[in-house]
């Protein structure tokens, strides 16, 4: 297999061109059993009718794991609102339309949201016994909802092409409560774009019918989890999250 040319690169893995695939490939000490839980979300993802690249292939390509996947030409969200900044609020209506679709989705058999947010907070090493009891014990009250979650919805994350969009990166996509998969939405713009962040998070609210406190219940929780990947520029704003007491409503 000729890989064309390298079109993203993150922790862990690298994605090339190959014709009209793509091929993502991973580390030699990154887990089986995780590339091929993503392939499995992926495909499961497939099955609910959503518009995304279909999984062709989970092989070895030089002693390491890839994936194969439909090559889906365009560009992303994220590049077309920094190239027309006048167009913003009409990409961010689409991105939390794209988002509401997902949400209408159910795939039963994706890994729960609850149990995998327990995971990450039980083995994060970051902050002290009484925050991780009440982080966990504010996760166990919260309202358990099956819908389909992405996980980490972000524009950089919807390819546009022929006037078709289309979601990658199902990795972290879980069965779940959508107000988690938002507060998490609302997380990610707020590390780049505090302004773009709150226009996000009150359209959000007002499409889904949903109130503003009710996410903001969800961001120590989500925003726990995402200072288990140990990012040091994210480390502050997370931390301040983090107070519990907080984001009572």
């Amino acid at each position: 297999m000729a890989l064309e040319q390298v079109i993203a690169t993150r922790k862990n893995k690298t994605v090339y061109q190959s014709g009209d695939t793509v091929v993502k490939i991973f580390d030699e000490n990154f887990p089986k059993s995780d590339v091929l839980n993503e392939a499995l979300n992926q495909s499961r993802i497939e099955e609910t009718g959503l518009n995304i690249p279909k999984v062709l292939e989970v092989s070895k390509i030089d002693g390491k794991w890839a994936i194969t996947m439909e090559y889906i030409k365009g560009k992303t969200l994220a590049d077309a609102m920094k190239e027309n900044p006048d167009k913003e609020d009409k990409y961010l209506e689409q991105f939390v339309d794209l988002q509401l679709e997902i949400h209408s989705k159910k795939s039963p058999l994706l890994n729960k949201q609850k149990d995998k947010f327990s995971r990450k907070i039980q083995a994060l090493n970051l902050i002290d016994a009484s925050t991780k009891y009440e982080l966990l014990s504010r996760l166990d009250g919260m309202p358990k909802h099956t819908k389909v979650c992405h996980g980490d919805f972000n524009p950089s994350n919807i390819i546009l092409s022929d006037e078709k969009a289309y979601v990658i990166d199902w990795s972290h996509a879980t069965q779940g409560n959508a107000s988690a998969d938002a507060a998490r939405s609302y997380l990610l713009f707020s590390l780049q774009n505090e302004e773009l962040a709150k226009k996000y998070l009150t359209l959000f609210c007002k499409k889904s019918n949903t109130a503003l406190q009710y996410v903001q219940q969800w961001l120590p929780i989500v925003a726990a989890t995402q200072l288990g990947k140990g990012n040091p520029e994210e480390k502050e704003l997370l931390e301040k999250w983090l107070n519990v007491v907080e984001y009572q409503g």
